[in-house]
């Protein structure tokens, strides 16, 4: 039998109870013995649906810690507490999972960073599109050199009118932003990933406060206050990194647009390109032909079979991470990688409020 990793929660909203527990329960040998929460209610409510019979709940993250049998924590908590709870958690000897973004800055995404390698304890990061099918497949192929040398890529995450109106989601205090640090922060970490590319140059960034007055809003989940909307509702930036390649990236929860796309990238090489519009197209030259490759990632095909159902994104995710932790690996989603992200959209929030380019401090 293999070792028992037990776990602990800080942070039981909803992206812990939508992703983070749920994936969580599916692993094996893997337990969640501890919940934190600063509603208490919150806390008991995923213990009792989560946890051991004999879980423990806390409204202090720092008592959580001073349990010694707490192997793994996941931070789930608001973006602007995610860089202190992660640095005392390493500090404790926990290895960390970190919801996306990393942090809402880079400098406080710096102290994790240090953290990690001064206590040697792993650190990761929430990043769950990486392990789609389709995300998989493009990365192989790029891996592979399918693509050749990537030289222009677009970062996708484009709502009409999906607007999360709970929870702090408008409160850019406790967030650090809206689209783009929340769904942006995922196409831009997928781009970055299929590139393999994380040195940027300089960056261009507008962010726009254009619909979230507007009293016919037709959102998803109900109409949002805009009194309370201090977000931006859409940014797009532009990249440039060392080598010269160009990343352009695109975020809204309110846009006037049909192309609603989100986690999706788009990479375009020397030798072929690649998209993510209906699964996975890739598209180039053979024999003095167009083509465009279409792979499928239908189980199906057997009468009355529906093949098996793969493993989702969030369930693959969470095993592989607590597996890195067992077998003492590295996990898939490197803290220096998010770091990256998290720097460029520094750079974009500031090149939007300046009006001028960002340059990153180690290229000027």
């Amino acid at each position: 039998m293999a070792r028992l990793i037990k776990v602990g929660i800080i942070g039981c909203g909803g992206i812990a109870n939508g992703k983070h527990m749920p994936s969580l329960k599916k692993v094996k040998d893997c337990e969640m013995v501890a919940f934190c929460d600063i509603v208490e209610e919150r806390a008991q409510k995923a213990a009792a649906a989560f946890g051991t019979a004999d879980a423990k709940v806390y409204t202090d993250y720092k008592e959580l810690l001073k349990d010694p049998a707490i192997e793994v924590v996941h931070v789930c908590t608001p973006n602007r507490s995610h860089s202190f709870i992660t640095v005392d958690a390493l500090h404790a000897g926990k290895h960390v999972m970190c919801e996306k973004p990393m942090a809402i800055n880079s400098a406080e995404a710096q102290k994790m960073l240090d953290a990690a390698k001064e206590t040697g304890k792993k650190l990761t990061i929430g990043y769950q599109n990486r392990f789609r099918d389709d995300s998989l497949y493009l990365k192989r192929e790029a891996d592979e050199g399918t693509f050749g040398d990537i030289y222009y890529a677009k970062a996708t995450a484009l709502r009409r009118r999906a607007v999360p109106t709970w929870g702090v989601f408008l409160n850019e205090y406790e967030q650090g932003g809206g689209p783009l640090i929340d769904i942006g922060t995922h196409a831009l970490d997928l781009t970055l990933w299929t590139m393999n590319n994380y040195k940027p140059k300089y960056c261009l960034g507008t962010a726009y406060h254009k619909l979230n007055n507007d009293t016919e809003q037709g959102n998803m989940w109900g109409n949002w206050d805009p009194e309370k909307f201090t977000v931006e509702d859409s940014a797009f930036g532009f990249v440039v990194m060392e080598n010269g390649a160009t990343v352009f990236l695109e975020s809204a929860w309110a846009l006037n647009t049909l192309d609603v796309r989100e986690a999706v990238t788009t990479v375009c090489g020397t030798k072929a390109g690649g998209d993510m519009q209906d699964g996975v197209r890739i598209n180039g030259i053979r024999g003095g032909r167009q083509y465009v490759l279409r792979p499928s990632f239908e189980a199906g095909g057997v009468a009355f079979n529906d093949g098996a159902k793969g493993e989702s994104a969030a369930d693959r995710e969470e095993r592989l991470w607590i597996e890195a932790v067992r077998d003492d690996t590295e996990a898939l989603t490197k803290p220096e990688q998010a770091f990256c992200v998290t720097r460029i959209l520094e750079g974009i929030y500031t090149s939007a409020k300046t009006g001028q380019p960002y340059y990153f401090c180690d290229n000027e």
